[in-house]
């Protein structure tokens, strides 16, 4: 019952029984003072007159007493049957959701999410508590995501530095033979060479900052457009491998011409970004072939890369893709590729899969929602 009808109920319920008090007080006091004599003198219907027995002072007062009591009782049964009736509705219906809200927000308030809030009714302050109780899980989830992004970027950091200490290490060598007339002919070239990785690993760092900073702006787009996209970036970037690109449903038996002119909400910046630091991935270490597939499951589109290469490390499948993790030395390539997609994914409410096919390479899988 919302709380002004329960108010309303309580108030006519204490009215009422304040109005049976009064009324069996009057009664009350009606009856014993009827017990009393009237006093005075009655007139028989010969015209006699009879004195009446008089009443003594004692039951002067006490009748008077009683009087006074029937008036009070008027005032003070209705009085004492609101007062009754909102601690009643205080005590039903506001103690419990007011000391739940008053333990969350201090709780709070000390920097601690870790608590539930209870559905204690279905009224308006129980409305309150589960709108209290949502607004402390999506502030519990903010603050994990920052916590995430805190700890993301630590680990980027020190990846970032560990991977800067080589090419220092020999700028500061190349400068120490420089200063010692020692240095070789190649001084120079080398000193050029460490300069241009170190601006290019800056450069990488600020692009993984921007594409965290990135929104993501979904928009219908169709899926044969997709394709056609995966087809022209599979031809660009892996020129020389057989690359074959398909789609699939939910139902089985779902026409090629239905998917493609199926549409999807998407980003479609964030989906060929990923798309091409997989297909480019995938391409470095396939042999032969490369096989994409878009598969629509509502609310998600998955990307599927495989290639018939070594497969992934056992690492980098338990843990993921983590910043700067190369799967094997390569001075234009800095192991941020797939890190990258998982970034991405992430922002577009999905996630990066990756595993490794017995026998058939390695299994890249994009999760993005589309809903």
């Amino acid at each position: 019952m919302g709380l002004k009808k329960a108010f309303f109920l309580l108030a006519v319920i204490g009215l009422l029984g304040a109005l049976l008090l009064t009324a069996a007080v009057w009664a009350a006091c009606s009856a014993i003072r009827s017990g009393f004599p009237a006093g005075g003198m009655a007139i028989g219907p010969d015209g006699t007159i009879t004195f009446l027995e008089e009443p003594t002072g004692k039951q002067r007062m006490l009748s008077a007493a009683l009087g006074y009591m029937q008036i009070f009782s008027c005032i003070l049964f209705p009085v004492c049957g609101l007062a009754g009736a909102g601690a009643l509705f205080y005590r039903l219906k506001c103690k419990a959701p007011i000391l739940i809200l008053q333990e969350g927000v201090r709780r709070i308030r000390n920097q601690d999410l870790d608590f539930s809030i209870p559905a204690v009714s279905e009224d308006e302050l129980g409305q309150l508590c589960a709108a209290f109780e949502t607004m402390r899980a999506e502030l519990l989830k903010s603050n994990q995501e920052l916590w995430r992004q805190a700890e993301e970027r630590k680990r980027l950091n020190a990846a970032f530095a560990h991977d800067l200490r080589n090419p220092v290490t020999v700028l500061k060598g190349t400068v120490k033979l420089l200063r010692q007339g020692t240095a070789d002919e190649q001084a120079l070239s080398r000193i050029e060479s460490y300069t241009q990785r170190i601006e290019q690993y800056v450069e990488v760092m600020s692009s993984i900052q921007r594409l965290e900073q990135m929104p993501v702006c979904k928009k219908e787009v169709s899926c044969g457009v997709l394709l056609g996209e995966l087809e022209e970036t599979a031809r660009l970037l892996a020129p020389k491998l057989r690359v074959s690109v398909c789609a699939s449903g939910e139902n089985a038996d779902t026409s090629p011409a239905h998917l493609q002119a199926e549409t999807v909400l998407l980003d479609q910046g964030v989906f060929l970004t990923t798309a091409e630091n997989l297909i480019g991935n995938a391409a470095r270490f396939a042999e032969k072939e490369i096989a994409i597939r878009l598969d629509i499951r509502a609310p998600y589109l998955s990307l599927l890369v495989r290639d018939d290469g070594p497969g992934y490390p056992a690492a980098l499948v338990q843990d993921g893709p983590k910043p700067f993790g190369k799967m094997k030395e390569d001075a234009e390539h800095f192991g941020m590729g797939l890190y990258v997609c998982r970034l991405l994914c992430g922002k577009h409410g999905g996630r990066l899969t990756l595993e490794n096919v017995e026998g058939r390479g390695a299994l890249a899988t994009a999760v993005f929602q589309i809903i």
